[in-house]
């Protein structure tokens, strides 16, 4: 085991975990990529570059509480440690009218933002206040607070992660972990580095990564309980 930081990345094959686990590494973290598909989280390793004992692969449903502690005990047994959970779990589904919607979007999207954090965080947290220090980031959406018509589901889904999160940074305020949401309107994977979004209200990749890079430093750990938008106006333009 080094005396690197460690990073835990959830949703890590997903083109932001991508970028994520990219700007991670050239930081000086020891990456542990989690998600649900086990080839392209290899992928990622490999595309990488790191050294083996630099990184590891872990598939898990992260909707499964059980497969959620098997694998962050796998990562404590190789690293022996977290300090930063990025928790990038995405997923969509909506553009039914809450009278017309079926309960399985509604299922779906509690299931993918809130199971998957409540999982991860209640597994996590209590290591991290144990050791003094973490910090968790987790990515939501202005449409948590803000539903439009035909995006209840995920406005929902959305909505309880969030309301999770706070409650957990109460929990956990004066031990040394912080809690923090970014909301994102939607994530432009394609600009350059450097880049603005040409896609309206889009954030890029790179933005989110260095706002997230931001809030797990040292200088951000009085930032806790935060919901922070990266997303700019939600007015429409003018036709």
């Amino acid at each position: 085991m080094s005396d690197r930081p460690v990073a835990l990345i959830t949703g890590a094959a997903g083109g932001l975990g991508r970028v994520m686990a990219a700007d991670l590494a050239a930081d000086g973290f020891d990456l542990a990529l989690v998600g649900s598909n086990a080839e392209r989280l290899n992928a990622l390793r490999g595309n990488l570059g790191l050294e083996p004992d630099q990184a590891m692969t872990v598939a898990a449903n992260l909707r499964d509480a059980d497969a959620t502690t098997a694998a962050i005990d796998a990562v404590y047994e190789r690293f022996g440690r977290v300090d930063v959970l990025a928790h990038l779990v995405g997923g969509w589904t909506g553009g039914m009218t809450v009278a017309r919607s079926p309960d399985e979007p509604f299922a779906t999207m509690i299931d993918q933002h809130l199971w998957t954090t409540l999982n991860v965080t209640r597994e996590l947290t209590p290591r991290m206040v144990e050791a003094g220090s973490g910090r968790v980031v987790a990515v939501s959406s202005p449409l948590a607070a803000n539903p439009e018509a035909g995006m209840a589901a995920y406005a929902v889904g959305k909505a309880a992660m969030e309301a999770l999160l706070t409650a957990l940074a109460e929990e956990v305020n004066g031990t040394g972990v912080s809690v923090n949401v970014v909301r994102v309107r939607s994530i432009d994977t394609s600009a350059a580095p450097g880049a603005r979004s040409e896609m309206p209200y889009a954030t890029t990749t790179a933005e989110i990564s260095a706002a997230i890079r931001y809030l797990i430093s040292n200088e951000a750990g009085v930032i806790s309980g935060q919901r922070i938008g990266l997303h700019g106006s939600l007015e429409r333009p003018a036709s």
